[in-house]
């Protein structure tokens, strides 16, 4: 789903949200709602494209844990209501290229089990979870948001050392952003403008994580919450 640079978005005063953040927000720009709908279609997807192949998750944190834990959900109901059990197993990674709204040139990667148990297997990426099974699987990594895609060919690149039998991406946003280098996730839910949001787990210097909905922070909010 693709939304316009010129999409003024949904009026605050049509959503319930926290009270501490009065007057940080501009306006909703997904609802969350839409944002369990898409999440739902996504999950038809990856199930459809997975084959006889279980899952091997990566989260990516922080950022991504509600979209991954909504998404694996959506996969395991799915499972439950067909022929086919589908086996995930889930591991988490932390990145940190974020000072404020900026992008830092140096990322962080933190956390994660032994990677090399990997090797030789069928990885699917979505910000979220990861396993390490003795069978052919599918690892995902399933992540929050794709900007420039500097992030995730860090991430990639540390991971392909292991060789894993396939890698796949998962992320609930992509950016339209001035500073492209052309990776697209193999799944993603919204293309949105090159904007600052906040909500649905994606935070500003640790806050905004509680709003459920995906907003746009304003130029008082950024001040307010700035390190």
């Amino acid at each position: 789903i693709q939304i316009s640079d010129n999409w003024p978005g949904y009026s605050l005063d049509l959503f319930t949200y926290p009270q501490h953040y009065y007057g940080d927000l501009e306006y909703v720009l997904i609802p969350h709602g839409i944002i369990v709908d898409r999440t739902e279609q996504l999950a038809k997807d990856i199930v459809q494209d997975i084959g006889d192949n279980d899952i091997v998750v990566l989260c990516v944190l922080k950022g991504g844990y509600k979209f991954c834990a909504d998404l694996v959900e959506h996969i395991k109901n799915l499972s439950r209501n067909s022929e086919r059990f589908i086996s995930m197993k889930v591991d988490f990674v932390r990145l940190k290229s974020y000072h404020n709204d900026q992008s830092m040139q140096d990322m962080q990667i933190m956390g994660g089990d032994d990677l090399s148990k990997l090797t030789g297997k069928l990885l699917y990426k979505f910000p979220l979870f990861s396993f390490s099974l003795c069978f052919t699987l599918f690892f995902m990594f399933c992540k929050d948001i794709v900007g420039t895609g500097r992030t995730m060919k860090v991430l990639l690149n540390t991971i392909e050392k292991y060789k894993p039998k396939m890698i796949k991406v998962a992320s609930l946003l992509v950016k339209r952003t001035s500073r492209p280098d052309g990776y697209r996730p193999d799944y993603y839910g919204f293309e949105i403008p090159d904007l600052f949001v906040v909500g649905y787990a994606l935070d500003y210097n640790e806050h905004f994580r509680d709003l459920n909905h995906i907003c746009v922070i304003n130029d008082h909010g950024k001040a307010k919450y700035r390190v």
